[in-house]
């Protein structure tokens, strides 16, 4: 099943009244239970791709379909709602709030698709199980570690059961022990939930891990390997 698939997608911006040509015409398509690394150096186009495909920016041309849904003909409402319900998000940065404990920050995407109380606490006892915060729930994002903030954004990320998960360079703001072990939980969680990763990333450990390899420069793309299996 065809989970994203990018036509002809060209992202122009304008900076110092100058075109700055982000993606220029990229054609790529993924399938359910990917573990996809998109790798270039900076300015590449990499972040931007995932922003499109997540519905957090807009193309200047060509489309790009989501589940069938075709991206570039959506009204901001309607890419909103595709962005609340199918989309999980995890971002170098975290992104987690700050005033909320780790188990209302997982939930707070549930709270905002108007999921019903008993589902949405049951729901983020399970996801926090999974990546092993049950013990955190009450604590806020300053009282933990990066590693253990991003876990809490992987939960956030998987407890709308998403079809598709994309992931900004996520270990960029990690030691490499932590990193592995962010991914080798990101792997598990694909292998027994079957959701799609998707990653930008110039970290040579999330390229090992992945299973398919994209590599972009210059707003086009350069190669596409696909593995039989990462490290793992």
């Amino acid at each position: 099943m065809t989970v994203v698939k990018a036509e002809n997608v060209v992202k122009d911006y304008g900076l110092n009244g100058q075109t700055v040509h982000a993606l220029r015409g990229v054609n790529l398509e993924f399938q359910g239970g990917e573990f996809t690394a998109i790798a270039g150096p900076s300015g590449s186009g990499k972040s931007t791709f995932l922003h499109l495909a997540g519905c957090l920016d807009t193309i200047t041309s060509g489309d790009i379909v989501i589940g069938g849904s075709s991206t570039a003909k959506l009204s901001p409402n309607k890419l909103a709602m595709l962005r609340r319900h199918s989309i999980g998000f995890i971002f170098q940065a975290y992104n987690l709030i700050p005033v909320l404990s780790v188990e209302e920050n997982v939930s707070f995407p549930l709270t905002l698709m108007g999921v019903e109380k008993n589902e949405i606490k049951e729901r983020t006892a399970k996801v926090l199980k999974e990546v092993g915060l049950e013990d955190m729930a009450k604590r806020r994002p300053k009282e933990m570690s990066g590693g253990q903030q991003q876990r809490v954004a992987i939960a956030r990320a998987l407890v709308k059961k998403p079809a598709l998960i994309l992931a900004d360079e996520p270990t960029a703001n990690l030691d490499s022990k932590i990193g592995g072990e962010i991914l080798e939980l990101m792997l598990n969680l694909n292998k027994s939930e079957g959701t799609t990763f998707i990653f930008s990333t110039h970290d040579q450990m999330v390229m090992d891990y992945a299973r398919r390899l994209v590599r972009i420069r210059d707003g086009m793309i350069e190669s596409d390997e696909v593995k039989s299996e990462g490290v793992k």
